[in-house]
């Protein structure tokens, strides 16, 4: 995995860079991360460890975690369902900050609706009513996927028409509007972001409409090919993880006067199918193949944004993207180049064995 930039933990804003330079002296926080094994979860909590050290960040899920991952600080089990449950972590390790990841993405959201609306709403209900009762900061990401069909497409603002007609979007409004309540109501310090598509080569696929943007360099890779179940010209914004981490980082220290709202859009950049087949092209093989066949992820995508105004997050507490597309493809490519051609150099038995290629890690994807 590249090392993750905590120096672009950038920003021109002098307040939240002397609201940093307090953990010099001050206690740091300690952080809860729900959902901590998928997603942006493992990324995230690796970054925070680095920042307030293993003993302050206390990883959660409801999955099994890997050796290596239970060596580097506290893992407990956590189902967001289980409010008691969640509760007692809160108090027994002095949880401050709660950063909940514990979500059904799109996707998966619309092939079990039942499950997507009871993770997604009564779990959020659950870490906001400890965030209430504990004096806890709490963020929570929502998504582009909480915009609809009739919201505008290009430059798409925080504030404007929502109207989504998924159960990942319509929970993640209701997340939203029910966090700003809570802030207006009984002072939570509520956060969230809107994530674009998130990209990377080191967690596995989460269920969301974005996925294709992650599986086509696997495909390159393996076989110079690719099936698009998106439309050749379906524009979306996206993100390298590396960007969204910082963002997420930026967003969560900052302090509290430095906030105009509470939920921001971030952006990174944006793309299709056809124009990332063609850079792939480019950096890649000229004899790459992509063929078009959306399926019903497609009716998804096209509710969504093209691009997504943020002045906002940059003019409030730093956004600052530096991953553009032809970044984002030669980074995917340098990354996994090397895994596919040590898993063929042992398949023809020029080298040792190693796993076979799908079961590493593929890809974050967080809408």
């Amino acid at each position: 995995m590249l090392p993750l930039r905590h120096s672009l933990l950038r920003t021109s804003l002098p307040r939240i860079a002397l609201a940093r330079r307090l953990y010099a002296t001050a206690r740091p926080p300690r952080v809860l991360v729900t959902g901590s094994l998928g997603q942006l979860g493992t990324t995230m909590v690796n970054t925070l460890r680095a920042k307030f050290g293993s003993e302050n960040v206390v990883a959660s899920d409801i999955k099994k975690p890997s050796m290596e991952q239970r060596s580097t600080g506290p893992f407990v089990y956590a189902d967001v369902l289980n409010y008691r449950a969640l509760e007692q972590i809160v108090v027994d390790y002095g949880i401050d900050w709660v950063v909940h990841f514990s979500a059904v993405l799109s996707a998966a959201g619309e092939r079990n609706p039942a499950l997507g609306l009871n993770v997604n709403i009564t779990g959020f209900q659950n870490v906001l009513d400890l965030a209430k009762a504990h004096n806890l900061r709490l963020l929570s990401p929502s998504t582009m996927g909480a915009f609809g069909p009739t919201t505008p497409k290009d430059a798409t603002p925080d504030l404007t028409i929502m109207r989504p007609n998924t159960i990942y979007g319509i929970t993640k409004v209701h997340m939203e509007l029910l966090g700003e309540y809570y802030r207006e109501k009984y002072n939570v310090d509520f956060r969230s972001l809107r994530y674009p598509g998130i990209i990377s080569a080191d967690s596995p696929p989460g269920g969301g409409t974005t996925d294709y943007a992650v599986d086509i360099f696997h495909a390159a890779l393996k076989h110079n090919s690719y099936e698009s179940f998106l439309a050749a010209d379906t524009r979306l914004p996206m993100a390298y993880i590396d960007d969204c981490i910082v963002g997420t980082m930026q967003l969560l220290e900052a302090p509290q006067e430095a906030l105009t709202q509470r939920v921001y859009n971030v952006h990174a950049c944006d793309f299709s199918p056809a124009e990332l087949a063609m850079e792939i092209r480019r950096q890649h093989s000229d004899a790459f193949a992509i063929a078009y066949r959306p399926d019903f992820r497609q009716a998804i995508a096209d509710t969504w944004p093209r691009t997504m105004a943020d002045e906002p997050a940059r003019r409030d507490w730093g956004w600052n993207p530096v991953f553009g597309t032809a970044d984002i493809v030669r980074i995917m490519l340098d990354k996994l180049g090397p895994v596919y051609a040590a898993a063929a150099a042992a398949a023809d038995g020029t080298a040792p064995p190693l796993p076979i290629v799908e079961d590493l890690p593929a890809a974050v994807v967080a809408s």
